[in-house]
């Protein structure tokens, strides 16, 4: 196949529940849509999640300048990875410009997957397996009372894990939610904390600790997550589970995390391990160090990666795309599985595109 046209539109896709955390308020979804045509009418889709609009903006240049490149060329992942690397060497394959290649990444597998008229999972040698999943939608800093009602409402749709956000003003007040969540959810819920990389190394140990016999399932990203040393000391003198990852851009930054023993557990970002060729590469690293592995974000596409890991943990769920999909991924006592349909699953709603164009 060759890629006759690289299309990306941007949409505001409502969220019902807004993400309320230490770093900031997101109340509507900043989504670019990105689809690879191609010369056979094979249409490869991916979408990214930008955070805010100006990033969304950053990341949509990139985009517009990389069609120059690819356009006219195979539509082969491997190539036009090794294409854009070298394009970006001394500008730098991080930030916008790692986020844009992996989106491209994904909207070409999906493109290959299609076109082998399977779904990516068995494409990549794996099978469409039922994987156990966390509500990651709202739960943000809204006190202890509003957490706790949110909690029962996450918990019943259908899911056995939530996540929760902490970093209030004092770890009195951290420990004070916790527990109103547990109460709220019972035992049978597992509660995953995230504090959006707030404290400092000081300050995470002693929340950290705190949080030592609240039956808390994991803590992630208590401190800035370049900071390996301070995550390996934190790991090793609490008793929770430590969870980092979702910033690793690459396998040198994955390898490094665990050289440092910089957590208990991982956990990919599609957008930032380098999206479907970056998590194949990153897989065995998570592997051969024993650390089982989660998602983070992008549910649909994740759910096929994580399916061909070892040791598979958890896939983060959140609906932030499911307003322009044509079929939102269903969660079946608390496990969701790949799709079936050829490639990743990912068909736009166009209707819902237009009325949530940005």
């Amino acid at each position: 196949m060759i890629v006759r046209r690289l299309v990306v539109r941007a949409v505001d896709a409502p969220m019902p529940r807004p993400l309320v955390t230490s770093a900031q308020v997101v109340r509507v979804a900043p989504l670019l849509l990105i689809d690879v045509e191609t010369n056979e009418g094979i249409v490869g889709h991916a979408y990214l999640f930008c955070y805010d609009a100006v990033g969304r903006r950053l990341v949509a240049e990139v985009l517009r300048a990389v069609a120059e490149l690819i356009e006219g060329k195979p539509a082969d992942p491997a190539a036009v990875r090794a294409q854009l690397a070298k394009r970006w060497r001394l500008f730098g394959y991080a930030g916008a410009a790692g986020m844009a290649a992996a989106g491209i990444d994904v909207a070409l597998w999906d493109a290959v997957a299609q076109a082998a008229g399977q779904p990516l999972v068995r494409v990549l040698g794996g099978e469409p397996v039922s994987l156990p999943c966390y509500n990651s939608n709202g739960l943000g800093l809204i006190g202890a009372s509003a957490a706790a009602s949110e909690a029962v409402e996450l918990a019943g749709e259908g899911y056995r894990a939530i996540k929760l956000r902490l970093g209030y003003a004092t770890v009195d007040e951290d420990v004070r939610v916790a527990r109103a969540v547990r109460a709220a959810v019972g035992d049978s819920v597992d509660i995953l904390v995230d504090y959006n990389q707030l404290l400092d190394r000081d300050e995470g140990l002693r929340r950290c600790l705190a949080l030592d016999g609240e039956g808390v399932t994991w803590i992630e990203e208590p401190i800035a997550h370049d900071d390996y040393r301070g995550a390996a000391e934190i790991a090793a003198r609490i008793a929770t589970r430590v969870q980092i990852g979702e910033n690793l851009f690459g396998t040198h930054a994955v390898q490094a995390a665990i050289d440092a023993r910089a957590s208990d557990l991982l956990m990919y970002d599609l957008a930032r391990i380098g999206g479907v060729s970056g998590w194949r590469e990153a897989t065995p690293l998570a592997a051969a160090a024993g650390l089982p592995l989660s998602s983070h974000l992008f549910p649909e596409v994740s759910v096929h990666l994580l399916a061909l890991s070892p040791l598979p943990d958890r896939i983060e769920m959140v609906d932030w795309a499911s307003p322009v999909l044509q079929e939102p991924m269903r969660v079946v006592d608390g496990t969701v599985t790949p799709s079936t349909s050829p490639g990743t699953g990912v068909f736009w709603d166009e209707n819902a595109v237009r009325r949530y164009g940005a």
